[in-house]
This record gives C-alpha cells, sequence and structure tokens, in this order.
C-alpha cells in the first residue's frame, strides 16, 4: 500500500437480506459507485443467492438466478469492482435456522440466530453452502465468512456440558468453529482468503489469540458505525491484532443502515463523522495498517427486522463519505506527506477534508443542486439512478405523517366536533362536515398522487415483496388513518339537534 493511500481498497456493502435491487438497477448504480471513488463489492446475498439441492429452500421468491449472479460479476467487472461475496456461516444465520428442516441445528433451540458449532452437520451444511457460492464466484480472491454477533454462544446444551470441562471457554468455542470454517475454504480454493467481522475477538486474551491459529487463516474486520468511536482504543485493537499474527486488517465504516432500524433517509453528517473517525485511525499507525475500508450499507439490522433506507436514499451519503475518503488520499499525494500525523484530519472538523471542493463534485457527479451535511437532500434534486426515489421517499419521511397529525390532532374542527367520542357514536353537526371533508379528501388526493408516483419508481428498482414492505411500513398507516377519518365522516346521520343553551354557536368562526 502507498504511503499517500489510507484505504486502498474502499468496498461498497450489498445487504441483500432486505430490499435487494433488480440487477436492472445495479447495471444502473455500479459505474456511478466507479466514479464516486469505489472499487470493490461486498455482496451479502444471504437469501438472494440461488442455492441448489437441499438448500434451495433457502432461496427468497425473487431469489438471483445463476445468470443473474454472473450478470453482475460481468457488469462488477466492467466498472473494475472487485466482489468479495459474504456468507454467514456462525451468527446471524436466521435465513437458514428458521427452516424446519435445518431447525436442529440451533446453538439455543428457541432462537434461529446461532449455529451449534458442535454439530458436524453444522459444519458440512456451511460447507455446502461455501461450495455453492464459490462455484459462481470463479474468480474470487476473498470470501467474507461473517462471524460476527454470534448471540447465545455458550449456552446450548451441547455448549453447557463442553464448558464444564476444564480450560473450555465461550472464546475457545468461537475460535475453533471459525478456525473450522476458514480451513475448510482454504482447503476448497487455497487462493481464497476468508474475511471475518471482528467483534468476537476483540476481548479474547491475546495468548488465546494468537495460539488458536486463527490469525494464520482470516483477516478481521474491525467494525464501527458510530460518529464518536474510539480512535485510540482502535488504533490499540489493531496492535494487539497485529501481535497475535493478523497479516492484514481491514475496516468497516458505515454509509447507511446504522443509525435506526426503520430510518428512511441517512444522516449525512453523522457518517461522514464516522468516516472522519476512520481516517485518524488510519493516519495513526503504520501506512499499510488498513488493507481497505468497506463502506456498509445495511438494509435490515437482521433477517426479521423491517426496511432501513433503501440504497438510492443512501447514494448521496455513500457518495459524500467515497469522496471524503478520495480527499484525504489526493491530499496526502499533493502533500507527499510519510508523517502518519500529518495525514491526521484536523481537531474539530466535522468533515475533515469534505471541502466546498468535494462538496462540489459529488453535487456535479449526483446532479443535485445542494448536499447538505445536517439535512436530507433537498426535495426533487438529482440526476443519478434512483434520485427520484429518494425525492419521493424524503417526501413522505419529512411530511406524510407529520400532515396527517396536523389534520386529526391539530384541526380545530375535527379535535371539537368529530373526536374519537363523536366517532365511535357516529356524531357530528352537519356543518362540521364541511369544514373537515374537503380538507381529508385534499390531503388524501395530494398523497395518493405522490404515493403512486414513488409506487412506480420502487417497481423499476425492487421486486414486488420489497415495494410492498416499504409501502406497508412507512406508508400506508398514514392513509388509513386519514380514509378512516372520511369513512366515518361519510357513515355519521346527524341526530335532532338537543335544546338550545347558552354558549356560542358551533358553526361561528373566531
Amino acid at each position: 500500500m502507498s504511503g499517500s493511500t489510507p484505504f486502498q481498497m474502499r468496498l461498497v456493502h450489498l445487504d441483500l437480506k432486505g430490499a435487494p435491487p433488480k440487477v436492472s438497477y445495479l447495471s444502473e448504480i455500479f459505474p456511478l459507485f466507479r466514479a464516486l471513488g469505489a472499487n470493490g463489492l461486498l455482496i451479502e446475498y444471504e437469501d438472494m443467492f440461488p442455492y441448489e439441492g437441499p438448500l434451495r429452500l433457502l432461496r427468497a421468491k425473487y431469489a438471483y438466478s445463476p445468470s443473474e449472479i454472473k450478470e453482475i460479476l460481468h457488469l462488477a467487472g466492467l466498472n473494475e469492482l472487485e466482489v468479495i461475496p459474504l456468507v454467514q456461516t456462525f451468527g446471524h444465520m436466521e435465513f437458514v435456522l428458521k427452516h424446519t428442516a435445518f431447525a436442529h441445528l440451533r446453538e439455543v433451540g428457541s432462537f434461529p440466530c446461532t449455529l451449534n458449532p458442535h454439530e458436524a452437520e453444522s459444519l458440512a451444511l456451511v460447507g455446502a453452502m461455501i461450495d455453492q457460492v464459490l462455484e459462481l464466484h470463479p474468480g474470487a480472491q476473498r470470501l467474507h465468512i461473517g462471524c460476527d454477533e454470534v448471540y447465545y454462544l455458550g449456552e446450548g446444551e451441547a455448549s453447557r456440558r463442553w464448558l464444564q470441562q476444564e480450560q473450555n471457554s465461550t472464546g475457545k468455542l468461537c475460535l475453533s468453529h471459525m478456525r473450522a470454517v476458514a480451513s475448510g475454504v482454504k482447503a476448497r480454493r487455497p487462493s481464497v482468503t476468508p474475511l471475518v467481522w471482528d467483534d468476537m475477538l476483540r476481548d479474547l486474551p491475546e495468548d488465546q489469540l494468537a495460539a488458536s491459529g486463527v490469525p494464520q487463516l482470516v483477516e478481521p474486520v474491525l467494525w464501527d458505525y458510530t460518529a464518536d468511536l474510539d480512535v485510540h482504543g482502535k488504533v490499540l485493537l489493531m496492535q494487539k491484532y497485529r501481535r497475535c499474527g493478523f497479516p492484514q486488517l481491514w475496516a468497516a465504516s458505515a454509509f447507511k443502515g446504522a443509525t435506526g432500524p426503520s430510518q428512511a433517509v441517512p444522516p449525512v453528517e453523522h457518517h461522514l463523522r464516522n468516516h472522519v473517525q476512520w481516517l485518524q485511525v488510519a493516519g495513526s499507525g503504520p501506512t499499510d495498517s488498513l488493507q481497505g475500508i468497506i463502506l456498509t450499507g445495511w438494509q435490515r439490522y437482521d433477517h426479521y427486522s423491517v426496511l432501513c433506507e433503501l440504497l438510492p436514499a443512501g447514494v448521496p451519503s455513500l457518495a459524500a463519505c467515497l469522496q471524503l475518503l478520495l480527499r484525504e488520499r489526493k491530499m496526502a499525494e499533493t502533500r507527499g506527506e510519510r508523517d502518519p500525523q500529518a495525514r491526521r484530519p484536523r481537531d474539530g472538523d466535522a468533515a475533515g477534508g469534505f471541502d466546498e471542493d468535494v462538496k462540489a463534485k459529488v453535487e456535479n457527479l449526483l446532479g443535485i443542486s445542494s448536499l447538505e451535511k445536517t439535512d436530507p437532500v433537498r426535495e426533487g434534486a438529482g440526476s443519478f439512478p434512483g434520485s427520484n426515489i429518494l425525492a419521493l421517499v424524503t417526501q413522505v419521511s419529512l411530511h406524510l405523517r407529520s400532515s396527517v397529525d396536523a389534520l386529526l390532532e391539530g384541526n380545530r374542527y375535527v379535535t371539537g366536533w368529530f373526536s374519537p367520542y363523536h366517532r365511535q357514536r357516529k356524531l357530528i353537526h352537519p356543518v362540521m362536515v364541511q369544514h373537515i371533508q374537503p380538507a381529508a379528501l385534499s390531503l388524501l388526493a395530494q398523497w395518493s398522487t405522490l404515493v403512486q408516483e414513488l409506487e412506480a419508481a420502487l417497481q423499476l428498482a425492487f421486486y414486488p415483496d420489497a415495494v410492498e414492505e416499504w409501502l406497508e411500513e412507512n406508508v400506508h398507516p398514514s392513509l388509513q388513518r386519514l380514509q378512516a377519518l372520511l369513512q366515518d365522516l361519510s357513515e355519521v346521520s346527524a341526530p335532532p339537534l338537543p335544546p338550545t343553551s347558552p354558549g356560542r354557536d358551533v358553526a361561528q368562526d373566531p
């Protein structure tokens, strides 16, 4: 690695366990990834991979076909993007262990997240998955085998018995399975280097980690998606891993999918700060400290959670983060620096090298009028693939629920004369229908038109199940509240007016 390049490899993570893009959309977005500064992809297929034989039941309804996988790889090659496939082999195995046929391989019978490492069938299962993935990735140089967040490890019956033996520990159990999987990869394809997420390794004793054999088999990916990550702590962790014998280390940041399970539009400033911190980590050690950085773009927090930011909504954040990384590289090249301290972004600088020149370049590449670090991209802006989705999602995210709330909870006629009490008993002063119904009809028509446009745009980029899920989660609840109000209005029948009593005429405007 050149001394002027903090991250030689810059990989965009595609998390396909939610809202996987159609290949036609990938064909449009890959050239943009390359133009923005990416030179690789980490593709987490999960149930979108076209598994065959006994594994066929793992396929999602709209899983890619083998020919589509080959097309994705072809498109990546055209855009000089190295593809690293990711196969979960320990934790986050819900898409496998949820099936009855594999439920007996759970570490804890009630939870489908973690594989039982004591069963020989478990290793055979992940081996079969790896075989099929590698077969469709003949040119792969690296394979990510996951191994993050192995929840409840050690709590299964077999593990409890094993842990009763002297000198056994959950750390030893984790390393044993990791070593077995990685050894299997090397036996199948000696030229392929396994990568692993590092969180299960961080707290292990240095001597245990060094003696496990794992450092000779895998390259850890240190991940942290926070805006205020502990730079010094990361540097110390890297030094620990180096002492244990790991030949190469990687970093993992986030451009979306890390600030809330139901987030609709990424907070750009948060993700820029995250990358600034990683640049400080890279600048605090030897020039070859990190092989590269994976810009993760999570689509679900796990197999069962809701969708977070769709890929098109994350493009401006991705663009800003990639250009920030490239800016730091170019600044170092211009200065010809080899002093790591000189490469470090200035203290207090929220966006490091993300200056007006870089901001202008991002805006030019995306065709947007203004990219603000603290606010979402302005509505209606952009000419990049999926920019219309971002514009419409932003409008829904910012205004749909609030506009319905304003009518149902802030409109004096609704709260004063058509409250839940009135609606349940179908009571209303006739004149109030004239005050409420037109406003509700107008608001419903406005949003229905926009949602039809959004649905059409989503259908071009995503499969029907993802479109349905996103609309049901983010749009339908608010529209249904409006429709229910109009339905109740249509069903009311005004009873005879009560006897006149002192008080203000209900129909009188203030």
